[in-house]
């Protein structure tokens, strides 16, 4: 039997690293081909060959059009691709690049490594969470888990200290994980106990990072030099990454020093500038207050005080600077515990979770010793997810689709819920629901993970048959859907379609997230299409043309989305889309299929009046019954109440 290593990746915006859990139980990082422990997550495309790492940063300023930088971003965004040479780069593209740039050294030093445990941000979407499994599918993994960020960091703290070596922490404590990286932000209220590490809550901001303090010190040193010269250094690729290079080496100078030095180079013209550390935290004011406002709400949401926090946790290269570690003393009134390693201990912790799972395997118990080994099999991790999960409905008020969040945002992993539609065509074989998730933030919009078509019902339902369609996180708050028609207990073929996981052709990928794939070439880029090769682009600009459209999957969600405003009064309602049993596509009013022209029934359905308690049991809907299962901890208040008719009326289409 070939050896299996724990290993654990953490996939960042701006650097990535790579370790493992020795025999020991200690995690190590894995140095990248050239003896760096982080590597830059900066692919330098030449002459159609892949370059990353410090080599691809460095050619940055020369060749800004050929450098594909910080595409954590754009995950599971499949309109969004880099453009070289005529060769469209995808999110997904670029990342299993720098997969393949960590795994290709670990291989080096420890043989064949077929799984591996990848970190993400806890905020991170079910696309964005599918888009990193494939991903990793590319670079060659054969098994892929995944762990939160701010999780991992929970890890590497409280089992890093020295608790698989020696003893475990002996008594409760309650961490707040404050994870500031170079392109997100990650918050998790985690609460240890002995032999279990259980995450209560998370929160984040997915457009919050380093980054984002480089780009105002970059303002900052291009607005100086435009009051001087007159030229703005921004507009010229080489010139902005010249800038944003030296930007990125001031802002650490300056968690450091109090000031520090910036060059700006426009044309042949080049001035250096002095940065103030006060004139640099005024210019980041505003990101600093977003910080703060992630930190209350996390709080404030969950009922907690500083005084249920034992240690407030810092992680993130971006946690280095004096104006973060001040707002958070100031906030909490407390020391900040910086144990951790702001580059390598997502890495670590990650290490530790692939540690864990393999322990739980009987086969591979051998691979650990000691203490190690005894230790490992007893702790266990138990996480949340970060967002609500549900489906659209109609509000009929407002004739606008809504979403009805079924599981509740840091519910207890796994979970399911199982909601139980009615249809309301007979002989109906075909339905679809559209699942949404809740967007990363309360002002952020809600996010289609995509339609469930439910498909092969049994034959000769009555108009009313009942459909329980069960939703689910899994583990590492992957969705999952189920159906099952209760009254002959046969269960339905679901397949969730998502946008995110369609191919080029339109259609979803066989078995993509079953099986391993090697890299791709990358796909042609349109020719009409002028997309700067140094920015992430959309697929499509503009309105498209008539010639450009193509009837396909894509389309056809398209297609759906519109239809269900001005044709079938059940689209995207509380029921499920009903889909035509000849053709597959939504049925209008009546029954009639206004594609293939067949109807389903020959007279219409008549709707209860509400408020009539004369409506037969038979006719009222039944859609609106909903159970949830779960972890037996999982709090009861966050159980939904059973709407009535009347109640369901009023949240479906009611034409």
């Amino acid at each position: 039997m070939k050896p299996v290593h724990a290993v654990g990746i953490d996939l960042g915006t701006t650097y990535s690293c790579i370790a493992w859990l020795n025999e020991h139980g200690q995690p190590v990082t894995i140095p990248n081909e050239e003896g760096e422990l982080s590597t830059p997550s900066v692919v330098f495309i030449e002459r159609g060959q892949p370059v990353v790492g410090t080599e691809a940063l460095r050619h940055a300023i020369v060749s800004p059009g050929r450098v594909i930088q910080f595409a954590k971003r754009s995950m599971g965004d499949n309109n969004r691709f880099w453009k070289i040479d005529e060769q469209r780069y995808s999110p997904i593209h670029v990342s299993a690049l720098i997969l393949r740039k960590l795994l290709k050294a670990a291989r080096n030093q420890l043989g064949e490594i077929r799984e591996a445990v990848i970190t993400v941000p806890a905020q991170f979407s079910e696309a964005q969470r599918q888009a990193t499994v494939l991903a990793g599918y590319e670079a060659g993994l054969e098994r892929i888990e995944m762990i939160n960020e701010p999780s991992a960091a929970a890890l590497c703290h409280v089992l890093g200290q020295d608790g698989l070596a020696f003893s475990a922490l002996a008594i409760d404590e309650q961490l707040l994980v404050f994870d500031l990286g170079g392109g997100t932000l990650d918050l998790a209220v985690i609460h240890y106990q002995p032999d279990e590490v259980r995450v209560v809550a998370v929160d984040g901001d997915l457009e919050l990072g380093g980054i984002d303090w480089t780009k105002a010190l970059l303002d900052l040193a291009a607005g100086k030099f435009i009051a001087e010269v007159g030229a703005d250094p921004r507009n010229t690729p080489e010139d902005l990454q010249y800038l944003a290079l030296e930007a990125e080496q001031a802002k650490r100078s300056l968690s450091l020093r109090p000031r520090t030095v910036i060059s700006v180079r426009c044309g042949g013209t080049i001035r250096s500038y002095p940065i103030e550390l006060a004139e640099f935290e005024q210019a980041c004011r505003p990101l600093v207050e977003r910080c703060e406002l992630v930190v209350k709400r996390i709080l404030a949401e969950n009922r907690f005080g500083w005084a249920k926090i034992n240690t407030l946790l810092t992680t993130g290269g971006a946690t280095r600077m004096p104006m973060i570690r001040d707002a958070l003393k100031r906030l909490s009134g407390r020391t900040l515990n910086t144990s951790l390693s702001p580059d390598q201990s997502i890495a670590h912790g990650a290490a530790y979770y692939a540690g864990m799972l393999l322990a739980d395997r009987p086969r591979y118990q051998s691979v650990f010793r000691g203490r190690t080994a005894e230790r490992l099999p007893s702790v266990r991790l138990k996480s949340v997810n970060a967002r609500a999960l549900g489906i659209l409905i109609r509000d009929e008020d407002t004739r606008e689709r809504v979403p009805h969040y079924l599981l509740p945002a840091n519910t207890p992993l796994p979970a399911s819920v199982t909601h139980v539609f009615g249809t309301v065509v007979a002989n109906q074989t075909r339905v679809r629901v559209r699942i949404v998730e809740s967007g990363t933030a309360p002002d952020r919009p809600h996010v289609v993970l995509g339609d469930c078509e439910i498909t092969q019902l049994p034959p000769n339902l009555p108009e009313g048959a009942e459909i329980e369609v069960t939703i689910s996180y899994d583990r590492q708050a992957r969705v999952h859907v189920t159906a099952r028609e209760p009254l002959s207990n046969r269960a339905a073929e679901v397949e969730l379609v998502r946008r995110e996981n369609l191919s080029d052709e339109g259609t979803p990928p066989k078995n993509a997230a079953a099986r391993p794939a090697p890299i791709p070439a990358p796909a042609p880029a349109p020719a009409s299409a002028a997309v700067p090769a140094s920015a992430p682009e959309r697929a499509n600009h503009g309105e498209p043309k008539a010639t450009d459209v193509a009837l396909d999957v894509r389309d056809l969600l398209e297609q759906l989305s519109d239809f269900g405003q001005s044709g079938s009064p059940a689209a995207f309602s509380d029921q499920p889309v009903l889909l035509c049993n000849t053709c597959g596509k939504p049925l209008a009013r009546g029954g009639l299929c206004p594609t293939c022209g067949r109807t389903a029934r020959s007279e219409p359905r008549s709707r209860p009046q509400r408020g009539s308690e004369s409506a037969p049991a038979d006719k009222r809907p039944k859609t609106a019954r909903t159970t949830r299962s779960g972890p037996a901890s999982a709090p009861s208040k966050q159980a939904q109440p059973d709407l009535n008719a009347d109640e369901f009326w009023d949240i479906i289409d009611g034409d």
